[in-house]
């Protein structure tokens, strides 16, 4: 029975793996024949030849869209690499390096919610790669899926990991939304001390995030003084800068209240929803961990960010995935598969959008397709918080 066994194995994985391969080149295919312009990726590029070159990092304006930089100093010394090839072959770089990653966050995230068998992550990885956050982050050359490969690969982790706490800080130091995940550990580590006096593996994981995010920082700082200072001082603060908060690309709560209030500038509404929502998110992150169930934290923590962030864009939410994943193994068949159609639709493309800014004047079925993600996430800490107190086996 074991060699029977052990011989059905041996045939999944290569099925798998060529469905996933299949599933990869028609997806390339697909992007090519949509003549993507990858534009996040060359204003990537674009902040590396400013700093190779000493140029003004956060006056820089490029593309025909005349896009600004907005992550910190510390990305764009990162980003000095991509000056090196031509713009066509970092397309093609960037493709294959993205749906590597891919395969990588897949994997994470199976041991993240306990699925240990070796063929699954190649059949997810051939459908997640069409869902619109994946999409999306491909057709722009974005970094979310770099981002949640540090973040994942630091929280699965075996505990006590001298490394711990190194990937959430690069994440960090890189783009300013996974920070939550340091407060997350630090939150835990607090109320675990109160509770029982000891909080230290938490404690000692948000010390390593907060070293490894100093680190980096500081890094940039010696090689771009000005620039760091600049945005530490003053860039960090303007998150128009970004984009219109209406946009229908923008997945977070104020995106859903600008277009809900007609508003450019949902002001209190959105602060104080923002902050009602995070306590209630980092609150039921909290007590998940503090119960053994681990995947439903750090989701629940990665969702929160999600929705409190100034502006999380559609491509922002590959964190769907291991959501989708988890409310699988947890038995929560109908939720997960009603989440990975959310996520699969593409509806929020669906409505009117464009340089016009019709988003300002949406009625109610355009304000329902523009809030999917957001409520998807709502729906999400929800479902964590409603989890009984018994603690998971495989969280």
């Amino acid at each position: 029975m074991t060699v029977i066994a052990f011989s059905g194995v041996h045939r999944r994985v290569p099925t798998a793996v060529g469905a996933c391969l299949f599933s990869f080149a028609a997806f390339w295919v697909a992007q090519r024949a949509a003549q993507v312009s990858m534009i996040d990726l060359l204003v990537y590029r674009a902040e590396g030849a400013t700093v190779r070159a000493g140029g003004d990092l956060y006056a820089l304006r490029t593309t025909a869209a005349r896009l600004p930089t907005t992550y910190p100093p510390f990305a764009a010394l990162l980003f000095t690499p991509l000056t090196l090839p031509d713009a066509s072959g970092l397309r093609t770089l960037a493709t294959a390096g993205n749906l590597a990653l891919l395969v990588a966050f897949v994997r994470l995230s199976l041991r993240l919610v306990g699925h240990a068998r070796g063929d699954t992550v190649w059949w997810v990885a051939a459908v997640a790669v069409w869902c619109e956050p994946v999409w999306t982050t491909l057709r722009y050359g974005q970094v979310n899926l770099v981002l949640a490969v540090l973040v994942l690969w630091d929280l699965t982790r075996r505990p006590g990991d001298r490394l711990a706490g190194l990937g959430i800080g690069l994440a960090a130091a890189v783009k300013l939304t996974p920070a939550l995940f340091a407060v997350f550990l630090l939150a835990t580590g607090v109320v675990a001390h109160r509770a029982h006096g000891s909080g230290g593996p938490w404690l000692r994981h948000a010390r390593g995030a907060a070293a490894a995010f100093a680190g980096a920082t500081l890094l940039a700082a010696a090689v771009l003084p000005y620039d760091s200072w600049r945005f530490w001082s003053c860039m960090v603060f303007r998150a128009g800068r970004v984009g219109h908060a209406e946009e229908t690309a923008n997945q977070a709560l104020r995106g859903v209240l600008a277009r809900a209030l007609h508003t450019p500038d949902p002001g209190a509404a959105w602060a104080v929803a923002a902050a009602l929502v995070g306590a209630a998110g980092l609150a039921v992150a909290v007590r998940a961990e503090l119960r053994g169930q681990r995947a439903w934290a750090v989701l629940g923590c990665a969702v929160t960010a999600l929705l409190i962030s100034p502006v999380s864009w559609s491509h922002h939410w590959v964190w769907c995935v291991p959501v989708v994943l988890l409310l699988a193994a947890q038995g929560h068949r109908a939720v997960a598969a009603g989440t990975a159609l959310t996520f699969g639709s593409y509806a929020l493309w669906w409505v009117p959008h464009g340089a016009k800014r019709p988003e300002l004047h949406q009625g109610g079925t355009e304000l329902l397709l523009c809030g999917l993600y957001a409520a998807a996430g709502c729906a999400f800490l929800l479902c964590a918080a409603l989890r009984p107190s018994r603690t998971s086996r495989t969280a």
